[in-house]
């Protein structure tokens, strides 16, 4: 039986270049792939972009109302022509999905769904919280029901393992605000470790100041 498995970590911990290095090395031994990504995020359009550099386009872009098994069957039943052998479909050995955080927990049951009824590996890479240290629906529902759990490890700016995932706007660290500002000319992001973060935050975890 295929299984579920779910890669996490702080912000640049190297999620998409792991996600990518996994789908050459599908590729690279024969083996077709498909890489999802969830509609919210806007970054990269339908590109897939790791922060050194490397790029590559999604075969499915996943809306928050989308039946996922339903979608990777139908992106699986078209193969593009350079897979084909001798004109049939060839059949997809793994599913991988970027930015997983992003997906509602119904689309990752449907995920686990398609590791265990349709026997195709899924590899799920994504952050567990939020700027207000709050866990993502699609984080949480992962880390209930994945087979495998695998954090990916990053440094906050003091040399220590980064955990907490800061919100900056305009320079500034910001602890209130909607889950969801993707990375961009407005808003960036910084992963700090605990320390750091409660440091940055006045002591504040949760989006609520310390009574």
């Amino acid at each position: 039986m295929a299984k579920l498995y779910f890669r996490f970590g702080a912000m640049n911990s190297g999620k998409s270049t792991g996600l990518l290095q996994a789908a050459y090395n599908y590729e690279e031994r024969g083996q077709r792939v498909l890489l999802a990504k969830p509609a919210v995020d806007t970054k990269g359009d339908r590109e897939i972009v790791s922060r050194l550099g490397v790029t590559r386009t999604v075969d499915v872009v996943l809306p928050a109302d989308a039946d996922v098994r339903a979608a990777v069957a139908d992106a699986g039943a078209v193969d593009p022509e350079s897979a084909r052998l001798d004109g049939m479909v060839r059949p997809v050995s793994c599913v991988l999905v970027d930015e997983a955080q992003f997906l509602t927990p119904r689309q990752v049951d449907d995920l686990l769904r398609v590791a265990v009824l349709d026997d195709i590996p899924v590899l799920a890479y994504g952050i567990r919280t939020d700027f207000r240290t709050e866990a993502f629906p699609g984080s949480r529902r992962l880390l209930e029901v994945a087979h495998s759990l695998e954090e990916l490890k990053t440094i906050c700016r003091c040399g220590r393992k980064a955990v907490f995932n800061a919100r900056k706007i305009d320079g500034q660290f910001v602890f209130d605000g909607s889950q969801v500002a993707i990375d961009g000319a407005d808003v960036e992001y910084e992963s700090l470790c605990a320390n750091c973060y409660l440091t940055e935050s006045g002591g504040r975890l949760d989006g609520a100041a310390e009574r």
